[in-house]
């Protein structure tokens, strides 16, 4: 049959066409013999600034409280009930721990605000949330992007930059804390606030120091190394595979819709283990995800194949969960103090300098990276 070149016909009003602000016209193309409809071109809303950026402003601020007060708290000496601010080291630790961790979390957004924008897929400036009132400053960030743009591809590679970028600050950034660090015996000082230790932060420590610690042994946790410790916590929460997190996006690139039955699996499971073991360390997660449920939307065309490369990163990054998460991340636990002889007691004065540099509530952890004293 004759073939000519096709004819286009704007169409101003289609009842199942999306709405004139959110769409351009359809255009349709009539061949002689064939006729076909092409997926409409969305014509992408210019992100919000000034918010973002406000949220930005508040995060970097509450983080700086966060480490100042974290590392610039100071017993008073003979009064270990009460507690002074050393203004020079809430100033240092504060900078250090915001700067560090802020680097960490604006690599990760920037990788899928970047990836997005390079796909051509709407995404929201990253939104960043302030949480002054805890020990970390923050709760992260996230990306706000329009479903049904990106296919099965480009969908990969926008959850996968996030993570992988975070990582290449949050590493190193724990390899400088460490080198500011030292071990302490731990049967000095009595219980306070705990983190938990992954176990990649306990083989870097182990690589650092070169010998395993030993159980009555711990690392001080300085600004850099809590703000390292944060990073890859955040990195490993992002990576599980449900819904539309980072790992639910990457696990839905890999198997396509038979992630479903393992987020649902890997929710239930947690919603579980969190029921009957009394730790409630996830619980706004997991009741986030539930409201946001398990399933991950479609991509555009779920038929694009990954290629080899894709495949083996992305199993490679989703394996970092297992080394990055640990079920309890900040508690509060009490270790037996150890009791000085009483023939040290005409030497107390000379530990005054110690008392004063502990941090407030002894912060530490239970067995790699406490916070025992605040860092020199």
């Amino acid at each position: 049959m004759d073939q000519r070149e096709p004819i286009e016909l704007s169409v101003e009003h289609i009842s199942n066409a999306p709405p004139p602000d959110a769409a351009r016209p359809f255009v349709f193309q009539v061949q002689f013999g064939n006729w076909q409809q092409p997926a409409p071109r969305f014509q992408a809303r210019r992100p919000r600034r000034v918010l973002p950026l406000l949220l930005f402003v508040a995060t970097c601020l509450s983080t700086f409280w966060a480490g100042g007060e974290m590392f610039g708290l100071v017993f008073l000496p003979g009064n270990p009930s009460q507690v002074a601010i050393d203004f020079s080291k809430f100033l240092t630790g504060g900078l250090q721990y915001s700067i560090a961790l802020m680097a960490i979390l604006v690599a990760h957004e920037m990788g899928h605000f970047l990836q997005a924008r390079r796909y051509g897929v709407p995404a929201s400036w990253p939104w960043f949330i302030p949480m002054p009132i805890s020990p970390l400053g923050t709760m992260g960030a996230v990306i706000v992007q329009a479903s049904g743009h990106a296919d099965r591809k480009q969908m990969f590679d926008i959850g996968i930059t996030g993570p992988l970028a975070g990582l290449v600050i949050a590493i190193p950034v724990t390899i400088l804390g460490l080198q500011s660090s030292r071990i302490e015996n731990i049967e000095a000082f009595g219980g306070g606030l705990t983190f938990g230790n992954p176990l990649l932060l306990r083989w870097l420590a182990e690589w650092h120091f070169g010998t395993p610690l030993l159980s009555h042994q711990d690392v001080v946790l300085t600004p850099l190394l809590h703000a390292g410790w944060v990073g890859i916590l955040i990195t490993a929460l992002n990576l599980i595979p449900i819904g539309q997190l980072d790992g639910g996006h990457i696990l839905y690139g890999l198997i396509g819709r038979r992630a479903h039955r393992v987020a649902f699996v890997l929710l239930w499971s947690a919603v579980i283990w969190t029921l009957t073991t009394g730790n409630w360390s996830y619980s706004v997660m997991i009741f986030l995800m539930l409201t946001m449920g398990a399933r991950h939307p479609p991509t555009r065309d779920d038929s694009v194949p990954l290629g080899g490369f894709r495949i083996v990163l992305g199993w490679l990054t989703l394996a970092f969960m297992l080394i990055g998460f640990t079920p309890n991340p900040i508690s509060i636990q009490k270790h037996p103090q150890r009791e000085q002889p009483a023939s040290s007691s005409s030497h107390r004065q000379s530990d005054v300098p110690q008392i004063e540099e502990t941090v407030r509530d002894n912060h530490r952890q239970e067995s790699l990276l406490p916070v025992v004293k605040a860092s020199e």
